[in-house]
C-alpha cells in the first residue's frame, strides 16, 4: 500500500476544475449527486492513492479483499465517454490513461455498473469492451 498524496489543487479528474470543489468534498465525505461524479472521484482517489475512499465507494459485494497501488504507476487522464442514470442504477464509460514507469502509456476502457444504496452511489464492478 502507498500513503496518500497530499492533494494537489486542481483535481486530478479535470485538470480544469480546483479540487476543493470537485473530487474533495466527495473525498471528505460529501455523497456524489451522480454516478458518473462518483466515477470521478474514484479516479481522483487512485491518483491520489486513497485507498480508503475506494473502498468505502465500492459495494461491499464485489469489493476485493486485496486493494493495494502499485507506486509505479502513474495517472495521466480520464475521459468519460458516455453515462447513464436509470433510477438506482447507472453506467458509466471511461477511458483512463496511465504509464507504468518509463513504459509506454496505456488506455484502460472500462464500462462500469453504479448502484445508489441508502441513498449514495456505489462502484458495483466494470466490464473492458473489446475494440
Amino acid at each position: 500500500m502507498t500513503a496518500r498524496i497530499a492533494p494537489p489543487a486542481a483535481c486530478p479528474c479535470d485538470p480544469a476544475r480546483r479540487y476543493a470543489a470537485c473530487c474533495g468534498p466527495l473525498h471528505a465525505g460529501q455523497a456524489a449527486a451522480s454516478a458518473a461524479a462518483l466515477m470521478r472521484s474514484r479516479y481522483s482517489a487512485y491518483v491520489l492513492g486513497d485507498l480508503e475512499y475506494l473502498r468505502a465507494s465500492w459495494a461491499a459485494e464485489t469489493c476485493p479483499a486485496e486493494l493495494d497501488f502499485d507506486p509505479a504507476v502513474r495517472w495521466l487522464g480520464l475521459e468519460l465517454k458516455r453515462q447513464r442514470e436509470d433510477g438506482d442504477a447507472a453506467v458509466v464509460e471511461f477511458v483512463a490513461r496511465y504509464r507504468v514507469g518509463g513504459g509506454s502509456a496505456v488506455r484502460l476502457h472500462e464500462v462500469s455498473r453504479f448502484a445508489r444504496v441508502d441513498g449514495r452511489w456505489v462502484y458495483v464492478d466494470g466490464e473492458f469492451p473489446r475494440g
